[in-house]
């Protein structure tokens, strides 16, 4: 049962929290809107449509600087306590340093379960609405959204398809490839100088297209000019943007995953990274504020500003590690491995946090 000291200290991190969401989330929406101004005077984008976008924008930033935020409001009122000697005198009417501890772990407790709710249902959705009218209406050019070279694809156990370029825009691609391969043998080719998708018909065209059929004794040969066919994969999906681990939920990315590994897709362990996130980053809020408060809850010398520089030292190095080694583990031909890589900073910063701990039960 929640007591005065719980309900006290509870209120004041929740309070703090959301009211950090509230100072920085319009700072964050008035510095993209002086960036994208022009673009949307220029294009005559309706108040209603930069309205939601906007919204969406909120959540999708606010979910990105959770672990910041968190952070500096557990710092900030746990040294406001500290500094006005009110946490000397819980301490000192007998109350334990595990006890003392206990609202801040039921507030990271429900911060965690509506972060990880909402990193599994809600944020997916928002990012999916801000990426596509950001990429739709704010940005000059797709290019850089989607792999168009040298694209490799596993349809199923039998088929691979490989094309030298690929333009989503015009649903076409140069240098076409289609093998057949039946116990690792390869039945049939399919080979085409361009195949392009007629989407009024739902057919493939075809360009200088060559069939051969492996056979024990001589191969068959076929060459057309243009050749109509229907192939088995949507051409939509053949290069999901870079940013579509992002729109799914949790379990739509799985499924999702499972398919990208069977294609061979270079992107596996970008989505994997994306996927192992949405679970470590509610665990850090508990390894946040033990180590905001085991550095906040002693009164200093030098008061408030020695806690937040301290906090925001160790907040950086944070954000440092799950940025450096997601970036390092996304690579298509990295060794490290993705859950390796979301995890090592949860787990550098326990070792920390049980340090820190230890050391102001002092």
């Amino acid at each position: 049962m929640l007591r005065i000291l719980d309900w006290y200290i509870l209120k004041r991190y929740l309070g703090t929290f959301f009211s950090l969401f509230l100072i920085f989330i319009p700072i964050a929406i008035l510095a993209n809107l002086a960036e994208k101004i022009d673009n949307i005077f220029e294009k005559k984008l309706a108040f209603l449509d930069v309205l939601v976008f906007y919204a969406n924008f909120s959540v999708h930033f606010a979910y990105l600087l959770f672990p910041l935020l968190l952070f500096l409001s557990v710092i900030w009122f746990t040294s406001k306590l500290a500094n006005k000697t009110e946490i000397i005198a819980i301490l000192s009417s007998g109350v334990s340093y595990a006890r003392f501890l206990r609202p801040y772990l039921i507030g990271s407790t429900l911060v965690s379960l509506i972060t990880l709710l909402g990193g599994m249902f809600v944020v997916p959705k928002a990012n999916e609405a801000y990426n596509n009218f950001n990429q739709t209406y704010l940005k000059s050019s797709n290019r850089s959204i989607q792999n168009t070279e040298n694209l490799y694809r596993q349809l199923d156990e039998n088929q691979y398809i490989y094309a030298h370029e690929f333009s989503p825009q015009k649903k076409t691609a140069t240098k076409f490839t289609l093998e057949y391969i039946e116990d690792n043998k390869l039945v049939h080719k399919i080979s085409a100088d361009k195949l392009t998708y007629v989407p009024k018909d739902s057919i493939y065209k075809l360009y200088k297209y060559v069939k051969r059929t492996v056979q024990d004794s001589n191969d068959i040969i076929v060459k057309k000019t243009v050749h109509d066919t229907v192939l088995n994969f949507d051409i939509d999906r053949l290069t999901p943007v870079k940013y579509v681990a992002e729109t799914l939920n949790y379990f739509e990315l799985k499924e999702f995953m499972v398919q990208e590994e069977l294609r061979g897709s270079p992107n596996i362990n970008r989505y994997k990274v994306e996927a192992y996130k949405r679970v470590s980053l509610p665990v850090a809020a508990y390894i946040l504020t033990i180590i905001g408060v085991a550095v906040s809850s002693k009164k200093r010398r030098g008061g408030m500003g020695v806690n937040l520089i301290f906090g925001l030292v160790i907040a950086f190095a944070f954000v440092f590690f799950d940025k450096v080694f997601g970036t390092i583990a996304t690579q298509p031909n990295s060794t490290l491995s993705p859950i390796f890589a979301v995890w090592f900073p949860n787990i550098v910063f326990t070792f920390l946090a049980i340090y820190l701990l230890v050391k102001a039960r002092r």
